[in-house]
C-alpha cells in the first residue's frame, strides 16, 4: 500500500501532492508527462520497484496536475521545474536518479542540470526536450497560431483523454526561455534513453539527439521496435528496473 498523499509548498504558495517511500540512496524521483499524474503506471511501478530494490522514492504531482494545486491551463515549464526543484530539495538530501517521461523528460533535464552535483543518473522515457516549440508551435496551421495570439488558448484534442488538451500561449512562449535541444547540454552524469520506434507522439530521433547534445560520454539508449510512446508493456518496464539496478 502507498504512502498516504502529502503536500509541499512550491514557488507562488503552489500546493505539491506527492508521495515518497524511505529507502537507501540515491532517491529515485519520478517527473511525469504533459497532464498525468503521480497515479499512472510507471510512476507506480517505479514505487513498487524501488521498494524492491530498496531504494528511496519520490512520485509527485506538478500544479495543475493531479492533486496539486492551481489551474493546468496556468502551468509553465518554467513553473514546472521550479516545482520538479522545490520536490527536491525539500524531500531529499544526497545523491540521486531522475527519472522522467515525455514532458517530463525536459522537466528531468532541467532538474538534472539544477541539481547536477547530486545527480547520479538521468533517465528518460520518450523524453521530449523542447516539445512546446518542435511539437506544438512548429507544427500548428496558421489558424491555430492565430487563434492562440488571439484567444489565448488552443483547445487540443487527445488520444489519451475525452477531454482536450487547453494549450495556453503562454505555455508555448514560456518554453521558449527552456530550449535545450540546439546547444550542448551540460549534464555529465550516466544517461539512459528508452524510446518506442512506433511512439506517434514524441518521435524517436528525440533521443538520439539528447544523446548527441549531453557532454556525458556514458549515454546508452534502448530502442523497442515495437514500442509506442507509453512503453509501459511488462518488458518496458522490465528493462526500466535492470536500468535502475544497474545504476546503483
Amino acid at each position: 500500500m502507498s504512502s498516504k498523499v502529502k503536500f509541499i509548498i512550491s514557488q507562488d504558495n503552489r500546493k505539491i501532492a506527492y508521495h515518497k517511500i524511505e529507502g537507501a540512496d540515491p532517491t529515485v524521483v519520478f517527473c511525469g508527462g504533459f497532464m498525468s499524474d503521480m497515479e499512472g503506471t510507471k510512476a507506480r511501478f517505479l514505487e513498487t520497484a524501488c521498494k524492491d530494490i530498496g531504494l528511496s522514492y519520490i512520485r509527485f504531482d506538478y500544479s495543475g496536475h493531479g492533486l496539486s494545486s492551481e489551474e493546468f491551463v496556468a502551468g509553465t515549464i518554467g513553473k514546472w521545474r521550479d516545482d520538479a526543484l522545490a520536490v527536491v530539495d525539500q524531500l531529499s538530501k544526497g545523491p540521486l536518479i531522475i527519472v522522467g517521461s515525455s514532458m517530463g523528460g525536459w522537466i528531468g533535464l532541467l532538474l538534472s542540470l539544477a541539481r547536477s552535483k547530486r545527480v547520479n543518473a538521468f533517465i528518460g522515457i520518450a523524453a521530449a526536450p523542447d516539445f512546446t516549440r518542435e511539437l506544438m508551435w512548429d507544427r500548428y496551421s496558421p489558424e491555430i497560431k492565430h487563434s492562440l495570439k488571439q484567444d489565448g488558448i488552443y483547445l487540443e484534442p487527445s488520444e489519451y483523454s475525452d477531454e482536450p488538451y487547453k494549450i495556453s500561449h503562454d505555455l508555448i512562449k514560456e518554453g521558449e526561455n527552456h530550449i535545450l535541444l540546439g546547444k550542448p547540454i551540460a549534464l555529465d552524469c550516466k544517461i539512459r534513453l528508452f524510446h518506442g520506434l512506433k511512439d506517434m507522439d514524441v518521435p524517436s530521433e528525440f533521443s538520439t539527439r539528447i544523446a548527441n547534445r549531453v557532454i556525458s560520454k556514458d549515454v546508452i539508449i534502448s530502442f523497442n521496435k515495437q514500442g509506442d510512446h507509453r512503453l509501459s508493456s511488462d518488458d518496458d518496464l522490465g528493462r526500466l528496473k535492470q536500468a535502475l539496478i544497474d545504476l546503483c
